[in-house]
């Protein structure tokens, strides 16, 4: 049986707005909650990025839902021995409702410090690394560590939950499939293939929970949707590796004015036909997903929210 959850995006909205969702989320039936977590937004249109654990701790008093980022990349921009105190603490005031999804993240968000922003494979080294010493430090114990990549010198969490914040490892390709396999405690990512869960599964995850989303935007009028999810999420779009190496929003907005709006429209489901949204999320269903977190593009979220609420969410549960 497969559950939906919201996905709240920080690149769009203020933290009061990511707060407000969150409750209307809960109140039309979703299950789950996910977060993004980014230091810019993918452009200017989209407006917004607030700190994404500031956002969680308003969120622990507000929603009774569990909450995971999707993603943190614990490799650069934040060190993991600071991404797991992070977790750690959210775990605590989620009452152990909180996993973080991990990713090699985009230089868009993880180069603003100077650092070199290396290639694929090294930055799948590295979060396997990151992994391994967040791992450490939710038993509670001192951790020293001097790997290929960190350096970690008599460093302990003294705010842990009960147990061990669990570690969704996102991935795109079969490489970064494989290392979700083989270190995370699930597997995410965001098309609804079925093959990557099937490599997943057969690459060690067995059982382990298959996370997915999608974007859709909502609205009576389609075309004034399409307008919305072009203006907002062409960068979606965007091909290859492109995502991961541009490093501004304005390179974002560059690259997406080759994005037409016909792209967009044959890609995200947009408008108010039943059908259509809930055929988009037995995709998922379909693939071997176990969550699929729904993320609804622009401003009409209260529309959105009651739409899934009476006509969605009732049929997915049949």
């Amino acid at each position: 049986m497969t559950d939906y959850g919201y996905f709240l995006s920080c690149e769009e909205h203020s933290p009061a707005e990511l707060v407000e969702q969150a409750r209307m989320a809960e109140q039309a039936g979703f299950t789950r909650l996910w977060i993004s977590d980014h230091f810019h937004p993918w452009n200017d249109a989209q407006g917004q990025s607030p700190f994404v654990w500031s956002v969680i701790g308003a969120l622990s008093q507000v929603t009774s839902l569990p909450v995971e980022t999707a993603v943190t990349c614990p490799i650069m921009r934040l060190h993991p021995v600071v991404t797991a105190q992070a977790a750690a603490t959210s775990g605590v005031l989620l009452d152990g409702r909180f996993r973080l999804g991990v990713g090699s993240g985009e230089a868009l968000n993880e180069h603003i410090l100077g650092d070199h922003w290396p290639q694929a494979s090294v930055r799948l080294e590295m979060l396997e690394e990151a992994v391994q010493v967040m791992r450490q430090l939710f038993e509670g114990g001192e951790v020293s560590h001097h790997g290929k990549h960190y350096t970690v010198e008599n460093a302990r969490l003294y705010t842990v939950p009960d147990e061990p914040v669990p570690i969704d490892v996102s991935a795109f390709g079969p490489n970064a499939t494989e290392l979700a396999a083989r270190v995370g405690d699930g597997f995410v990512t965001m098309t609804p293939d079925a093959d990557a869960v099937e490599r997943f599964r057969r690459g060690g995850g067995g059982n382990k929970p298959v996370l997915g989303g999608v974007k859709v935007c909502w609205n009576p009028d389609r075309d004034e949707a399409v307008r919305t999810a072009h203006r907002l999420w062409a960068n979606e779009q965007l091909p290859g590796e492109l995502p991961q190496i541009l490093p501004t929003p304005r390179h974002f907005e560059q690259a997406s004015q080759l994005v037409t709006p016909e792209r967009v429209a044959e890609a995200v489901t947009c408008g108010d036909d039943v059908d259509a949204h809930v055929s988009a999320l037995h995709a998922y269903a379909e693939a071997g997903f176990d969550t699929v977190y729904v993320n609804q593009i622009g401003p009409e979220q209260r529309g959105f929210f009651d739409f899934y609420r009476t006509k969605v969410l009732p049929q997915l549960a049949d």
